[in-house]
């Protein structure tokens, strides 16, 4: 974001706004900017745009399609960086999450984590 405009940072979250507002009927209050790539400028955009900014606490290399990492790796380095308030980034794209998702949810669960929206933080 850092490298565009603030014209073209209003078109591009309003039309993802659009979007999943037309897809799920959920207004968007939070935004996580793209590679984690902010300043002080993007960040005053788009809380003009009324988003609150927030960045995750735990991600992995799952966002190359043709470097995805084997379900068991997968499994082994989202579990074994559980930690309180994590806020855990994977890339919808990736093959691997969606074949572990199931087994991480689980697996936090089990070991006394809960799952909670952003508004609940409040």
């Amino acid at each position: 974001m850092p490298s565009i405009s603030n014209e073209e940072i209003e078109k591009e979250v309003m039309k993802l706004h659009q979007a999943v507002y037309e897809k799920f009927e959920y207004e968007m209050r939070y935004i996580r900017p793209p590679k984690g790539e902010f300043n002080e400028r993007t960040l005053k955009k788009c809380l003009e745009l009324g988003y609150k900014t927030v960045m995750w606490s735990f991600a992995y290399c799952d966002w190359d399609e043709k470097k995805q990492p084997s379900i068991e790796e997968g499994k082994k380095m989202v579990i074994e960086n559980f930690h309180p308030g994590e806020i855990i980034l994977l890339h919808s794209n990736s093959k691997t999450n969606s074949e572990i998702l199931e087994t991480i949810i689980k697996e936090a669960r089990n070991q006394g984590y809960e799952f909670k929206s952003l508004d609940e933080f409040k």
